[in-house]
């Protein structure tokens, strides 16, 4: 085996080593990762537990819940992925991102537990376990779980969820999960525990997979617009939320309505107490980077959205519609845009390339990019321009760019990533 870092190492340090002590970087089961979960003591937390799976939308299901939550009072311990931009923002505690040496101190428990037990880690798995750790010695009210892929294998489903969300189902890691909706709505369900209730926000048909699931555990289902309700309302500054348990109006938020309904809905079949001054002040405030994440730069009003797959750029693009309709100045889009060569580019850009009136586009710096090339067969109809790098995409956009037109980054988080370095390094 590897030899370990020490407790006084950096952060950097023990990513690094997270990163090589496996053979692949997803490894989907819990084979390996239950026994080591158990050795750590933290599979039966006394913590309420609150997970959400799902293809898109899952952050900001899980920012809204927890922020709603904290707003109550609990110690809330949520955890995330990917992050964006520092490895510290996968794990909050009250709201915060926990230290590098509250990290390091979990990651040393973790080595310690999988050495003991003889068995290796994925990056994944071991830096999951260490947000659990943390979350157990902070003697959290309330455990926010965000499934990192699929659901039924994923290193999350060590752990019985109180309640469970399932955000929507659309193909994506189908190499992974499965080529069809009903296979990868298998993989989400598998979070699903006997009498919980579940939250299913998907504006689509229900998956049989998932109603299977529910009448197998004899779970209760509460469906988006079937047991619970939303809508803007009229005045364009609120929404409306409506199910047996309350009515409310709420503020519009800085996330997609279906999402903070969702956590809406979770938080109120959880058992805990939970206020509407509560729900209003989360949803008020909870915010999400890259999550359309509208900002102002150098007088130019730019949108950054991680969505990275057809199913994600659809949710993006009723986002838009709603934004354009609330600043109708924006008559023209130009889009800084890069993806990963194994995601669907082709489809992605046809869902986009009528709202676009020019890309800027150009390789992101990680093994699995799409090439220049790549990038222009998906355009070729198109107007565009290629660049050396991401960040002199967006400096294009920044100087090209009129009062009338939007700039959106968007088809990756590394796309996202890489402008907000630039934009640091401006400063």
């Amino acid at each position: 085996m590897r030899n370990a870092p020490l407790a006084s190492d950096n952060l950097a340090t023990w990513l690094d080593y997270w990163g090589h002590v496996h053979v692949t970087g997803i490894d989907l089961g819990l084979e390996r990762v239950l026994p080591v979960a158990e050795h750590l003591a933290v599979t039966q937390p006394s913590a309420k537990v609150m997970t959400v799976a799902g293809t898109n939308g899952k952050g900001s299901t899980t920012t809204t819940l927890a922020a709603i939550l904290n707003a109550q009072g609990y110690r809330v311990g949520l955890y995330q992925s990917p992050h964006i931009y520092r490895f510290n923002e996968r794990v909050k505690l009250a709201g915060q991102e926990v230290a590098d040496q509250v990290l390091i101190d979990a990651f040393c428990r973790v080595d310690q537990a999988r050495r003991a037990c003889g068995l290796s880690l994925s990056f994944f798995e071991a830096t999951t376990l260490a947000a659990l750790v943390i979350f157990q010695q902070a003697d959290c009210d309330v455990w926010v779980l965000e499934v990192g892929l699929g659901g039924r294998l994923d290193v999350v489903n060590v752990i019985d969820p109180d309640v469970a969300v399932i955000t929507n189902i659309g193909l994506d890691h189908i190499d992974w999960l499965g080529d069809s909706i009903e296979k990868i709505a298998f993989e989400k369900a598998g979070i699903i525990r006997p009498n919980i209730p579940v939250i299913f926000a998907g504006l689509q048909a229900l998956p049989q997979a998932i109603a299977d699931r529910v009448a197998a555990c004899k779970a209760t289902l509460y469906q988006a617009q079937h047991d619970y309700f939303y809508q803007f309302a009229a005045d364009g500054q609120s929404w409306n939320f409506a199910s047996p348990a309350a009515t409310l109006k709420l503020p519009l938020g800085h996330l997609a309505l279906e999402n903070l309904a969702a956590a809406v809905a979770a938080s109120l079949v959880s058992g805990l107490e939970i206020s509407m001054a509560a729900i209003r002040q989360g949803v008020a405030e909870a915010r999400l980077a890259g999550r359309f994440d509208c900002r102002h730069i150098s007088n130019k009003a730019v949108i950054f959205d991680a969505g990275h797959n057809p199913h994600g750029v659809e949710f993006l693009l009723r986002q838009l519609e709603q934004y354009r309709q609330l600043n109708p100045q924006y008559t023209e889009i130009i889009a800084v845009f890069s993806m990963l060569a194994d995601k669907d580019i082709e489809s992605t850009v046809n869902l986009l390339k009528k709202h676009v009136v020019k890309w800027k586009i150009a390789p992101v710096i990680v093994p699995r990019a799409a090439s220049i090339a790549q990038l222009s067969q998906a355009l070729q109809d198109q107007k565009f321009e290629s660049f050396a790098h991401v960040a002199a995409a967006f400096q294009s956009a920044l100087d090209e760019s009129n009062n009338n037109q939007l700039i959106l980054v968007c088809g990756s988080f590394h796309t996202l990533e890489a402008v907000w370095e630039y934009l640091e390094e401006c400063q």
